[in-house]
């Protein structure tokens, strides 16, 4: 996603496309960093954190609250909050099913279901050729709609999509294996451990792939040429 490399072969630039703002590595830490922040690993620790203080009802309303806001804030700011109701939705149902078991297990495992529920609709989304990818990659920069209904755009984030789901459900695994074998400490761990440099490997891969994709566009002009 480099400045200007996204030149269909013989075309213009697309209009709105990845040529501004510069999508430098500063850039999109700065735009999807904090949104990965507040919605993957703040919320299980402020959970953890007040279940150990305050009681399980007391750490189930707090992290819902925290991510309710998150989600709030998202689209007040004008930030794209894909599917931002259907969350609230989730965390709303989470958060009841949680108090009426007064499980922290059951509470922890249903985002566990929900992300091998996306690893399945990431990979079908790029079978159908609409790859769920590409729409959460305007949450890290801002495509032009010419682009986005471009094919090669399509093709990357078809890839970048199968890729995503396989991770999701290899990481829902063993999520789910290390709650129910050991217990809450050991899925807070295991979803640091995997979260965090998961979730870097991936961006880190996307984004490498994706400028390599989109300067191939550019250059072939001028290698026809």
């Amino acid at each position: 996603m480099g400045h200007g490399m996204v030149r269909a072969a013989g075309a213009a630039l697309a209009a709105g496309g990845v040529d501004e703002p510069e999508p430098t590595w500063g850039y999109l830490a700065r735009r999807g960093l904090p949104t990965f922040a507040a919605e993957g690993i703040v919320p299980i620790a402020v959970f953890y954190a007040v279940w150990k203080t305050a009681g399980l009802p007391a750490g189930i309303i707090a992290a819902t609250a925290f991510s309710a806001a998150v989600v709030v804030w998202q689209r007040g700011s004008g930030q794209q909050a894909p599917l931002a109701y259907l969350t609230l939705v989730f965390l709303a149902v989470q958060a009841l099913v949680g108090l009426a078991a007064h499980s922290a297990t059951v509470y922890l495992a249903q985002p566990v279901v929900l992300s091998a529920a996306w690893g399945i609709a990431y990979i079908v989304s790029a079978l159908i050729g609409r790859p769920l990818i590409a729409l959460f990659a305007q949450v890290w920069y801002p495509f032009g709609p010419e682009f986005r209904a471009s094919a090669p755009y399509r093709r990357e984030f078809e890839l970048q999509s199968v890729v995503w789901g396989v991770c999701c459900l290899g990481r829902a695994g063993l999520r789910l294996a290390a709650l129910l074998g050991a217990g809450v400490g050991g899925f807070v761990v295991i979803s640091f451990a995997t979260g965090t440099p998961l979730f870097f490997g991936l961006v880190a891969w996307g984004v490498w792939h994706a400028r390599r994709s989109f300067s191939r566009l550019q250059a072939a002009p001028t290698a026809a040429g």
